[in-house]
Protein backbone atom coordinates (compact mmCIF):
# COMPACT_ATOMS: atom_id res chain seq x y z
CA UNK A 1 0.00 0.00 0.00
CA UNK A 2 1.24 3.48 -0.91
CA UNK A 3 0.47 6.42 1.41
CA UNK A 4 1.53 10.03 0.93
CA UNK A 5 1.41 13.33 2.76
CA UNK A 6 1.86 16.81 1.33
CA UNK A 7 1.32 20.36 2.54
CA UNK A 8 -0.01 22.19 -0.54
CA UNK A 9 0.66 25.65 0.96
CA UNK A 10 -2.84 26.74 -0.15
CA UNK A 11 -1.71 26.50 -3.80
CA UNK A 12 -3.43 24.64 -6.65
CA UNK A 13 -2.63 24.16 -10.32
CA UNK A 14 -2.46 21.49 -13.00
CA UNK A 15 1.05 20.73 -11.77
CA UNK A 16 -0.23 19.97 -8.27
CA UNK A 17 -2.89 17.71 -9.76
CA UNK A 18 -0.28 15.97 -11.91
CA UNK A 19 1.98 15.23 -8.94
CA UNK A 20 -0.86 13.73 -6.90
CA UNK A 21 -2.01 11.56 -9.80
CA UNK A 22 1.50 10.60 -10.95
CA UNK A 23 2.62 9.21 -7.59
CA UNK A 24 -0.30 6.78 -7.49
CA UNK A 25 -0.84 6.71 -3.74
CA UNK A 26 -3.73 4.67 -2.40
CA UNK A 27 -4.30 7.37 0.23
CA UNK A 28 -3.07 10.95 0.51
CA UNK A 29 -3.04 12.90 3.79
CA UNK A 30 -3.03 16.51 2.63
CA UNK A 31 -2.71 19.76 4.55
CA UNK A 32 -3.35 23.42 3.66
CA UNK A 33 -5.71 22.42 0.84
CA UNK A 34 -7.05 25.11 -1.46
CA UNK A 35 -10.82 24.58 -1.94
CA UNK A 36 -10.25 25.08 -5.70
CA UNK A 37 -8.62 21.65 -5.71
CA UNK A 38 -12.05 20.06 -5.45
CA UNK A 39 -13.71 19.57 -8.83
CA UNK A 40 -17.41 19.37 -9.73
CA UNK A 41 -17.51 15.72 -8.69
CA UNK A 42 -16.08 16.63 -5.25
CA UNK A 43 -12.89 14.74 -6.11
CA UNK A 44 -9.25 15.84 -6.24
CA UNK A 45 -7.07 14.54 -9.07
CA UNK A 46 -9.51 11.62 -9.42
CA UNK A 47 -9.42 10.77 -5.70
CA UNK A 48 -12.41 10.59 -3.39
CA UNK A 49 -11.84 13.46 -0.95
CA UNK A 50 -12.92 14.52 2.51
CA UNK A 51 -11.99 18.00 3.79
CA UNK A 52 -11.74 19.37 7.31
CA UNK A 53 -14.56 21.76 8.17
CA UNK A 54 -12.12 24.30 9.58
CA UNK A 55 -10.24 26.70 7.32
CA UNK A 56 -7.06 28.74 7.75
CA UNK A 57 -6.27 32.42 7.29
CA UNK A 58 -6.03 32.22 3.48
CA UNK A 59 -9.24 30.21 3.16
CA UNK A 60 -7.51 26.85 2.71
CA UNK A 61 -8.77 23.79 4.55
CA UNK A 62 -6.53 22.65 7.36
CA UNK A 63 -6.50 19.08 6.08
CA UNK A 64 -8.01 16.51 3.74
CA UNK A 65 -7.96 12.73 3.26
CA UNK A 66 -7.90 11.41 -0.31
CA UNK A 67 -8.51 7.79 -1.31
CA UNK A 68 -8.58 5.88 -4.58
CA UNK A 69 -11.52 3.86 -3.29
CA UNK A 70 -14.65 5.30 -1.66
CA UNK A 71 -14.09 6.53 1.87
CA UNK A 72 -16.36 7.16 4.84
CA UNK A 73 -15.98 10.70 6.23
CA UNK A 74 -15.58 10.94 10.00
CA UNK A 75 -16.18 13.96 12.26
CA UNK A 76 -13.15 16.22 12.51
CA UNK A 77 -11.12 14.98 15.51
CA UNK A 78 -9.95 18.57 15.92
CA UNK A 79 -10.39 21.79 13.96
CA UNK A 80 -7.00 21.32 12.31
CA UNK A 81 -7.61 17.66 11.36
CA UNK A 82 -9.63 15.63 8.87
CA UNK A 83 -10.39 11.93 9.27
CA UNK A 84 -11.96 9.20 7.14
CA UNK A 85 -12.39 5.46 7.17
CA UNK A 86 -10.81 3.48 4.30
CA UNK A 87 -10.97 -0.32 4.38
CA UNK A 88 -11.74 -0.32 8.13
CA UNK A 89 -8.65 1.75 8.89
CA UNK A 90 -8.94 5.33 10.19
CA UNK A 91 -6.83 7.83 8.26
CA UNK A 92 -6.24 11.18 9.91
CA UNK A 93 -4.46 14.24 8.49
CA UNK A 94 -3.42 16.91 10.97
CA UNK A 95 -1.67 20.24 11.27
CA UNK A 96 -0.09 20.93 14.65
CA UNK A 97 0.95 24.39 15.95
CA UNK A 98 4.19 26.04 14.90
CA UNK A 99 6.37 28.90 16.13
CA UNK A 100 4.48 32.16 15.52
CA UNK A 101 1.19 30.43 14.72
CA UNK A 102 -0.87 32.65 17.00
CA UNK A 103 -0.95 35.32 14.27
CA UNK A 104 -2.68 35.92 11.99
CA UNK A 105 -6.10 34.46 12.99
CA UNK A 106 -8.10 32.30 12.63
CA UNK A 107 -6.30 29.82 14.85
CA UNK A 108 -7.53 26.96 17.05
CA UNK A 109 -4.51 27.13 19.34
CA UNK A 110 -4.72 28.18 22.97
CA UNK A 111 -1.72 28.65 25.23
CA UNK A 112 1.63 30.36 25.38
CA UNK A 113 4.08 27.56 24.52
CA UNK A 114 3.93 25.14 21.61
CA UNK A 115 3.51 22.30 24.09
CA UNK A 116 0.51 24.06 25.65
CA UNK A 117 -1.05 24.70 22.24
CA UNK A 118 -0.45 21.18 20.93
CA UNK A 119 -1.62 19.25 23.98
CA UNK A 120 -5.43 19.87 23.72
CA UNK A 121 -5.43 18.93 20.02
CA UNK A 122 -3.40 15.78 20.60
CA UNK A 123 -5.48 14.83 23.64
CA UNK A 124 -8.57 14.90 21.44
CA UNK A 125 -6.86 12.81 18.77
CA UNK A 126 -5.84 10.23 21.37
CA UNK A 127 -9.46 9.92 22.50
CA UNK A 128 -11.01 9.33 19.07
CA UNK A 129 -8.35 7.59 16.96
CA UNK A 130 -8.41 3.78 17.41
CA UNK A 131 -5.23 2.17 18.68
CA UNK A 132 -3.28 0.16 16.09
CA UNK A 133 -6.01 0.79 13.48
CA UNK A 134 -5.04 4.34 12.55
CA UNK A 135 -2.73 5.95 10.00
CA UNK A 136 -1.94 9.44 11.25
CA UNK A 137 -0.01 12.00 9.26
CA UNK A 138 0.22 15.54 7.97
CA UNK A 139 2.21 18.66 8.75
CA UNK A 140 3.06 18.24 12.43
CA UNK A 141 5.51 21.15 12.40
CA UNK A 142 7.79 18.97 14.44
CA UNK A 143 11.17 17.40 13.80
CA UNK A 144 11.14 13.91 15.30
CA UNK A 145 14.75 12.95 14.59
CA UNK A 146 16.40 15.21 17.15
CA UNK A 147 18.68 18.15 16.55
CA UNK A 148 17.73 21.75 15.81
CA UNK A 149 14.07 22.69 16.16
CA UNK A 150 13.00 25.02 13.34
CA UNK A 151 9.27 25.45 14.03
CA UNK A 152 8.69 22.92 16.81
CA UNK A 153 10.04 22.48 20.33
CA UNK A 154 11.44 19.79 22.57
CA UNK A 155 8.30 19.97 24.70
CA UNK A 156 5.94 19.53 21.76
CA UNK A 157 8.05 16.66 20.48
CA UNK A 158 7.45 14.79 23.76
CA UNK A 159 3.69 15.35 23.45
CA UNK A 160 3.69 14.02 19.88
CA UNK A 161 5.83 11.01 20.75
CA UNK A 162 3.55 10.17 23.67
CA UNK A 163 0.53 10.12 21.34
CA UNK A 164 2.35 7.94 18.82
CA UNK A 165 3.17 5.45 21.56
CA UNK A 166 -0.36 5.44 23.00
CA UNK A 167 -1.91 4.88 19.56
CA UNK A 168 0.53 2.00 18.96
CA UNK A 169 2.03 3.60 15.86
CA UNK A 170 5.48 4.22 14.46
CA UNK A 171 6.63 7.06 12.26
CA UNK A 172 8.01 6.09 8.87
CA UNK A 173 9.22 9.53 7.82
CA UNK A 174 11.26 10.82 10.77
CA UNK A 175 14.69 10.48 9.14
CA UNK A 176 13.77 12.09 5.82
CA UNK A 177 15.06 15.60 5.04
CA UNK A 178 13.00 18.77 4.79
CA UNK A 179 12.77 20.61 1.49
CA UNK A 180 15.34 23.24 2.47
CA UNK A 181 17.91 20.66 3.51
CA UNK A 182 20.52 22.39 5.68
CA UNK A 183 20.59 19.35 7.99
CA UNK A 184 16.89 19.75 8.76
CA UNK A 185 14.65 16.71 9.07
CA UNK A 186 11.10 16.77 7.81
CA UNK A 187 8.22 18.15 9.85
CA UNK A 188 5.68 16.31 7.63
CA UNK A 189 5.03 12.78 8.82
CA UNK A 190 3.16 9.52 8.37
CA UNK A 191 2.70 7.11 11.28
CA UNK A 192 1.33 3.60 10.76
CA UNK A 193 0.34 0.72 13.07
CA UNK A 194 3.27 -1.07 14.72
CA UNK A 195 2.34 -4.37 13.12
CA UNK A 196 2.53 -3.00 9.56
CA UNK A 197 5.71 -3.57 7.58
CA UNK A 198 7.34 -0.38 6.26
CA UNK A 199 9.05 -1.16 2.96
CA UNK A 200 10.18 2.33 1.94
CA UNK A 201 9.90 6.02 2.73
CA UNK A 202 10.91 8.73 0.25
CA UNK A 203 10.74 12.47 -0.29
CA UNK A 204 9.24 13.74 -3.56
CA UNK A 205 10.46 17.18 -4.59
CA UNK A 206 7.73 19.81 -4.87
CA UNK A 207 9.97 22.84 -5.31
CA UNK A 208 8.02 25.60 -7.04
CA UNK A 209 4.68 24.08 -6.07
CA UNK A 210 4.83 24.33 -2.28
CA UNK A 211 7.20 25.24 0.54
CA UNK A 212 6.95 21.57 1.58
CA UNK A 213 7.95 18.49 -0.36
CA UNK A 214 5.70 15.43 -0.52
CA UNK A 215 6.52 12.28 1.47
CA UNK A 216 5.46 8.80 0.44
CA UNK A 217 5.74 5.43 2.16
CA UNK A 218 5.17 1.88 0.97
CA UNK A 219 3.71 -0.45 3.59
CA UNK A 220 2.29 -3.94 3.93
CA UNK A 221 -0.75 -4.18 6.18
CA UNK A 222 -0.71 -6.90 8.80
Amino acid sequence: MRIGTWNLDAQWSKEHQTLLAREGCDVWLLTEVNPKARDKKATIAGYHAHFSTGVMARGQHWAAVLSQIPLTPLPDPHEASAAALVNRVTYCSTILPWAGCTTPPPTPWVGTSLEDMARPAIDRLKKVLPKSKTVWGGDWNQNLAGGWQHVGSAGMRKVVESAISLLELRVATAELPFQTGANQNTIDHIAVPLQWKIESAVRISAVGLSDHDAYIIEVVEA
